[in-house]
């Protein structure tokens, strides 16, 4: 429960058909197993504590007089539990039997959500046998159900008081399915959190079409959403259930137990309250308004304190540590599936063409010029422009490369850019700046032999100068190449390689710029710059700006510099993307990278490296030339992300300054 994690649950049991009891004991079973892993809420099927397919047995009273019974056994036990279930059952209410799921938890009397929009087609008759319930929305008419709970009005939300931020509703099945789902005024009313208890029969397709459909739901609410289906145990005389269940964040799946799975295992996961909350405060189109007699309170039962204001808040140390078993990618930026991989690089590349074709017909630009170095980002700028101008139908020698080599260039590089440029068919051309840099070291009275940052700022401006000249001549623009994870950084030289008349990659992550040089290479066609494509991605990721070893080597490593960028990668993401602060983004960090060459105290250097640049840093970016976007992270000043270049950032270091050597041991 720290850091705004929640550990919620799922479990599809196999009932016995008109047994309440076996049923409760099945549920209960599961209750305490899950309370055992730490989990806050778990859900149950649709109907389960009697089974979904009973048909007109639902009108006996034998049997709900029994399901009365074994919900007030399964409130006694979750009495005993820092945990809240939410069971399927039918329900007698003013002479009418609802489709009900019942909310129990620790301190609160059951609150009872009954289902709106019951089917009556195809497969499904529930009009037969149950009622659906009346759209009144004033709490102070909520219905009492004998002695045992309250009928909760449409578009309820649950709030638990001792639980921060932990505002959830339920809908049942069929009206998830509906134009106008209840979970849409749930969500409204300030739910983060969205459960689902359904009996959906499986049929061929069904599964891929369940699944989409709450992830949009997901997505669209800007929530999580917990949905549990029937499984085993249901009739068989005419439909199969398989006890699908998944949970959703924000459109994304966070864990699934597929149709058919083993019935009674716990689907465990964490849901992140604080990324949700975040989300909705930056999606201004989202627009939550609280009815507040729609909101009913709960309780787990940890311990609350009145504050100096007046308010209860539960006790920090009190509330235990939410254990994550939830996936953090290490490439946030990257798909995980290889075809997804090749789809997505197809339309970036698409994206950033389609952005440089445009500007070049807008400004009537009769040359492409960018610096050529033999790297990624210099390549993917150059493959860039090569579809480009496919695009056009122009022939790609108005595209000039230039190479520009001095101190720090070595063979490997150079000979590299040269073989590019001539298997792309490109016009290349070769300054060497070296004497140009000298004379400017002479002029300014710069000793050659102090490599400080004017030593190589000198090489980066003048290379700069040359490009801008070089387009002045040929009535053409220059092509920016420095990719996102560089601006994020401030790895470029102000007024140097940070300057262009059209950035092609300033939404491209350093992650994922390799795996679009490969798919270029895999399916251009051409085995001549396949195999130089693949020279380029070995080669390390360098600015050379510094003499090459006495083996000719490279001997500036921007990683062993500015830190890994697989690990900047990850930062910017999350902090970016959804606002994670400082502690929490090492906690989450440590999980994704556990096991790799990272240790703890490695994350937590180049954390602190991350978060200084990135805030120093701004000016650079306040000042960039036009690029497209092609994720949803951007750093453009005129689209996503707006920042002053003065911004202090001592409350985030203060906060990494907490992070003690005894949290991060292993």
């Amino acid at each position: 429960m720290k850091d705004g994690f929640i550990k919620v649950a799922a479990c599809s049991p196999k009932i016995k058909l008109g047994d309440p009891k076996h049923n409760a004991d099945l549920v209960i079973d599961a209750i305490k197993r899950a309370a055992a892993e730490g989990v806050t809420l778990i859900a149950f099927p649709e109907l389960c504590l009697s089974g979904y397919t009973m048909g007109d047995l639902f009108q006996h009273e034998l049997l709900l007089d029994c399901v009365e019974k074994e919900l007030l056994r399964i409130k006694r036990e979750v009495q005993k539990l820092h945990i809240i279930a939410i069971v399927g059952a039918p329900v007698r209410c003013s002479g009418e039997l609802l489709n009900c799921a019942a909310v129990i938890s620790p301190d609160s009397s059951i609150a009872f959500v009954a289902k709106q929009h019951l089917p009556n087609y195809g497969e499904f008759y529930e009009a037969r046998q149950f009622t659906p319930i009346k759209p009144w929305t004033n709490a102070a008419e909520s219905h009492g159900i004998g002695e045992i709970g309250t009928l909760m009005p449409v578009g309820s939300v649950f709030a638990v008081e001792d639980i921060p931020n932990f505002l959830f509703g339920v809908e049942v099945c069929e009206d998830l399915w509906v134009v106008e789902a209840p979970s849409n005024l749930i969500s409204l009313n300030g739910a983060l959190f969205i459960v689902n208890c359904s009996a959906s029969d499986e049929l061929i397709g069904k599964a891929d079409y369940r699944r989409s459909l709450v992830a949009v739901q997901s997505a669209k609410t800007s929530s999580a959403y917990l949905y549990v289906s029937a499984g085993e145990g249901e009739s068989t005389s005419d439909l199969v259930f398989s006890g699908h269940s998944m949970c959703f964040e924000n459109g994304s799946l966070l864990c699934e137990n597929k149709p058919f799975d083993e019935p009674g295992k716990l689907m465990i996961t964490e849901i992140d309250l604080g990324k949700l909350l975040y989300e909705r405060r930056r999606s201004t189109s989202f627009t939550v308004n609280i009815d507040y007699s729609n909101v009913y309170a709960l309780n787990c039962g940890y311990e609350m304190r009145e504050t100096e204001d007046g308010y209860f808040n539960t006790i920090p140390e009190l509330l235990p540590e939410t254990k994550l078993t939830r996936n953090f990618d290490r490439n946030p930026f990257v798909p995980k599936d290889s075809h997804e991989i090749n789809a997505r690089a197809n339309d970036i590349l698409m994206i950033q063409a389609m952005g440089l074709k445009r500007r070049m017909e807008h400004i009537g630009a009769k040359t492409v010029v960018l610096g050529i170095s033999g790297g990624l980002d210099s390549s993917l700028a150059i493959l860039v422009c090569a579809k480009a101008c496919d695009l056009m139908g122009a022939d790609r020698k108005m595209i000039y490369a230039i190479t520009m080599p001095c101190f720090g260039t070595t063979a490997r590089t150079k000979n590299n850019a040269i073989e590019l440029c001539e298997a792309l068919g490109v016009t290349c051309k070769t300054v060497d700046i070296t004497a140009s840099v000298r004379q400017h070291f002479k002029d300014i009275g710069h000793d050659e032999e102090n490599h400080n940052v004017v030593y190589e700022n000198a090489q980066a401006r003048i290379r700069t100068l040359i490009l801008m000249d070089e387009a002045n001549a040929t009535n053409g623009m220059v092509i920016g190449t420095g990719d996102m994870s560089e601006l994020a950084l401030g790895w470029a030289t102000y007024n140097g390689d940070h300057m262009s008349m059209y950035a092609v990659n300033a939404g491209v992550p350093k992650t994922l710029l390799k795996y679009l040089v490969r798919y270029y290479a895999d399916t251009c066609g051409d085995e001549r710059v396949k195999e130089v494509l693949y020279g380029i991605l070995d080669t390390p990721i360098s600015p050379e700006l510094l003499p090459p070893d006495a083996s000719g080597n490279i001997a500036q490593i921007t990683e062993d510099l500015v830190g890994p960028y697989e690990l900047h990668d990850f930062f910017l993401y999350y902090v970016l993307r959804w606002g994670y602060p400082p502690k929490k983004l090492f906690r989450v960090a440590r999980e994704a990278f556990k096991g790799s060459e990272y240790s703890p105290e490695v994350i937590l250097k180049w954390l602190k490296n991350f978060y200084k640049r990135f805030f120093t840093q701004q000016f650079k970016r306040n000042c960039l030339p036009d690029g497209p976007k092609v994720g949803s992270v951007c750093l453009s000043p005129r689209g996503d992300w707006r920042m002053p270049s003065d911004a202090s950032y001592r409350i985030w270091m203060d906060e990494i300054e907490e992070i003690k050597p005894i949290s991060i041991i292993e």
